[in-house]
């Protein structure tokens, strides 16, 4: 007679048998190479650098404290929660925005050599998180995307390779705490044919962007601008967002109504990606890629083409990095810098002992802990994209313009159908108005570059995400164009200015609405 311990060992070892049988079956199409998982932790934790040093530190004083156009009493007037789960918000001080700014770029270069990787994704992904809540008019989806995928890649072993953390990573007890905090990544590194790593957090993490892709195509089927072909036109006569080739681009109109119908097309077929396998996916991920990095080149979009392009790292498989070791070996020996004697390690560079049958109830209650928030995390995704375009409803409360203002959507369903920008009048005490732009006459004229009209990136987002505020919203602008101004001013004006466009340029005259007056 068999024994209840002997029935539920045999029965466990047929769990096991059936959990591997469909791992194996997933790898191809939900297993990520742990050299796509080296490239996009340093892809990541370079745009992260960028973000903070090109973007947000010389505007720290501006976007970030109590003396800049968003004060932490305007934020908590506006957005309460933002106010009170930002670190950035616990200080007004230049000082401390600076320092923390200092400490989220430190673990932005742990990120990027792999020391302490999974630290310091996490501490980049509260650091970011709290930057972009103190100051949520400065971001895109872009932005959100980043802290997003920040936090899945918490449950992805990032320091597979090219990592200072590689070497470390050997050892059964460090192997089985590995285990149990990416849900089972590593012990799904497959064998020596296959060396992709098929988890959990791997299928959410693949899984994230397509949904995001497929949501966005969603979106444009259900506008009528994107299905007319005229969207992808007009946005480019938006020059406020047009730089490098876009000027030069938006004059071609048959060549952007191809490119409008080439994306809703490649975004239809972006399930693909997790379907289709090595040339075929290779192919469709460089295509994204190759898109992205087009709308880099033309389109003022900040972080979010390389923030899509770090992510398509992943669905690149197996043969497309053999293929890029190849080349880069070539290199390396024909500038004389190959490494003869290190060994070839195409499972990551470890020396994984195989865990422990049977985990501990604390490991095993972590590992489903882990599970349970990947899972939870993901649905959540999709259910927020599934309201921002529309197929399910939202509660009154919730159903307000915020939730378009961080949408994933990207231009969709309905691109803006005016051009706008801003002109910021100063009344001298001898009772003359000048443009503090460029201290001329006030003109309310569309200008020849609207893009130059934005001193940078981060002020055309403020500007973008403000043009429907509140006056008491824009009383700090106002402020803080007196306080900067050299000129003696009696008063501040701003004013928003549109122009309606359409596909071939803009259409009939500009509006201006004046936003707030301030006495300096």
């Amino acid at each position: 007679m068999t024994q209840p311990s002997q029935r539920l060992s045999d029965a466990g070892s047929r769990y096991a048998a059936a959990r591997e049988s469909l791992r194996e079956r997933a790898r191809p199409h939900l297993g990520i190479d742990p050299r796509a998982l080296g490239a996009f932790r340093i892809a990541v934790a370079l745009v992260l650098l960028a973000d903070l040093l090109i973007y947000r530190l010389p505007a720290v004083r501006t976007f970030y404290t109590d003396d800049g156009v968003l004060p932490r009493s305007t934020l908590a007037e506006v957005y309460p929660l933002l106010e009170r789960a930002s670190l950035y918000a616990m200080s007004g001080s230049a000082r401390v925005q600076t320092g923390l700014l200092a400490v989220a770029a430190v673990a932005a270069v742990c990120l990027l050599v792999g020391y302490r990787t999974r630290a310091a994704a996490g501490l980049s992904a509260l650091l970011f998180a709290s930057l972009y809540a103190r100051n949520p008019y400065v971001l895109n989806g872009g932005n959100t995307v980043l802290v997003a995928f920040l936090f899945l890649s918490l449950f992805l072993p990032l320091d597979a390779r090219w990592s200072l953390g590689a070497g470390r990573r050997s050892g059964g007890e460090d192997e089985e705490r590995r285990t149990d905090a990416d849900g089972g990544a590593s012990a799904g590194g497959g064998d020596a044919g296959d060396p992709r790593i098929c988890s959990l957090g791997t299928a959410v993490t693949l899984l994230t962007l397509v949904s995001i892709y497929a949501a966005n195509a969603v979106s444009k089927y259900r506008s009528d601008s994107w299905m007319s072909g005229t969207a992808v036109p007009r946005i480019f006569q938006l020059g406020e967002f047009t730089v490098g080739l876009g000027p030069l681009v938006s004059e071609y109109t048959a060549a952007l109504t191809a490119t409008n119908w080439l994306w809703i097309a490649l975004l239809s077929v972006s399930p693909l990606l997790v379907v289709a396998t090595e040339r075929h996916r290779t192919a469709l991920a460089l295509a994204f890629i190759s898109a992205h990095l087009g709308m880099a080149a033309t389109m003022r979009l900040a972080v979010f083409p390389f923030v899509m392009s770090s992510i398509l790292l992943l669905f690149l498989p197996p043969g497309a990095w053999d293929r890029v070791e190849a080349v880069a070996s070539r290199l390396s020996e024909a500038t004389g810098l190959a490494e003869t004697d290190r060994p070839h390690r195409s499972d990551g560079g470890t020396d994984a002992r195989t865990p422990s049958p049977t985990p501990s109830r604390t490991r095993r209650g972590i590992r489903a802990g882990a599970a349970a928030l990947l899972v939870g995390f993901f649905l959540a995704l999709v259910w927020w994209q599934a309201a921002g375009v529309g197929l399910v409803d939202l509660p009154a409360q919730e159903s307000t313009g915020q939730l378009s203002e961080v949408s994933w959507s990207f231009f969709a369903p309905n691109p803006p159908d005016a051009s706008g920008w801003y002109v910021v009048a100063g009344t001298l005490e001898s009772g003359d108005t000048i443009d503090l732009r460029d201290g001329g006459a006030v003109s309310y004229d569309r200008p020849p570059d609207a893009a130059e009209t934005y001193p940078s990136t981060l002020w055309h987002q403020f500007g973008f995400r403000m043009k429907n505020a509140a006056e008491s919203q824009y009383r700090p602008v106002a402020s803080y164009a007196c306080e900067r101004s050299d000129r003696d001013l009696e008063s501040v004006t701003v004013f928003h200015v549109e122009q309606p466009v359409d596909a071939t340029g803009p259409v009939g005259e500009p509006d201006a609405e004046e936003r707030v007056r301030v006495a300096c």
